[in-house]
Order: C-alpha cells, then sequence, then structure tokens
C-alpha cells in the first residue's frame, strides 16, 4: 500500500481560490515544468507497489489499492512519449478526478502549489501543433520561467 504524503495547505487552499485566480500544482517531467488545477487534485502519495496488468498499453503501468479504492495508473512521462525513466526518491503519485474518475499520474516530482492571476494565462502559440495541443489549456508566464498548463480533463477523455 502506498505511504501518502502530507502536503500541508492543500485543502485550504482549494478554498481560498478567487474568481480573478487560480491555484495549480505544479510538477515536473524531465526538464519541463507542468500545472494542474488545483481542484483536480485529490492527493499526492509516494510511489508504491503497482499491480501490472496484461495487453494495456505501455503507459498505462497497472493498479494500485489505495484505502480499499483500486485506482488506474498512468505513467505521464510514456505517456507523452517522453522516454522511461526509474523512479526516484522525488517520484510522485498523483491522485486526480476526472470526469468522476479517480487516476493517479506518475510524475518526476511535485514543485509546489500556485496561485496565479488568469492574465499570467497565454494561449499556446499558433506554431505549437501536432498530437499534444488538444492538452494545453495554455502557457503560465511566471518570473523567470514558464509553466505548461495541461487540460487534464481532455488528455483523459479518451481513456
Amino acid at each position: 500500500m502506498p505511504t501518502l504524503v502530507q502536503e500541508p495547505g492543500l485543502l485550504e487552499a482549494r478554498h481560498r481560490e478567487g474568481a480573478g485566480s487560480l491555484q495549480l500544482v505544479s510538477f515536473r517531467l524531465g526538464p519541463e515544468e507542468y500545472g494542474i488545477e488545483i481542484t483536480k487534485v485529490q492527493e499526492i502519495i509516494l510511489m508504491g507497489e503497482i499491480t501490472r496488468l496484461p495487453q494495456t498499453p505501455p503507459y498505462i503501468k497497472g493498479l494500485i489499492n489505495l484505502r480499499s479504492t483500486v485506482i488506474p495508473i498512468v505513467d505521464l512521462r510514456l505517456r507523452f512519449g517522453l522516454p522511461p525513466q526509474d523512479p526516484t526518491e522525488e517520484t510522485r503519485i498523483m491522485v486526480i478526478n476526472v470526469r468522476g474518475k479517480t487516476i493517479g499520474i506518475i510524475v518526476d516530482a511535485v514543485n509546489e502549489v500556485l496561485r496565479i492571476s488568469k492574465d499570467q494565462i497565454v494561449p499556446p502559440p499558433p506554431t505549437v501543433s501536432g498530437v499534444g495541443r488538444e492538452y494545453l489549456s495554455g502557457l503560465v508566464k511566471l518570473e523567470n520561467r514558464l509553466l505548461i498548463l495541461l487540460d487534464i480533463e481532455n488528455l483523459f477523455a479518451d481513456e
């Protein structure tokens, strides 16, 4: 059974979200930083034992039992076509809620909870095309970096 990671303020942060702002959980996949709306994130847990399933796509790592609920685990690196990587001390499973379903996604590291203004979000440039564009909500301009905002609903629409 996976060990829970106490993420201080996750629930409280959900309730403080204002109309002109948005709260995101930022995480890393390789060198890139991504964000998901905090309202989609149920919890963040340490990597644990995953039960493999036969004849599933490579990015579906299997199932875990999370407090008597069986949830599928998706390796987001493989889902995005990135090379596989062995889990590290920073690897986490983000348990998310999408369209009434609970799914775990494996990420390289969870960075922080950010509050951003909605005017910090810009649409992806028109030159970004291809298979991943429909999964992007936009780009978030931070002081010295860009964060890729994922549309997690679209990402798992066909699952």
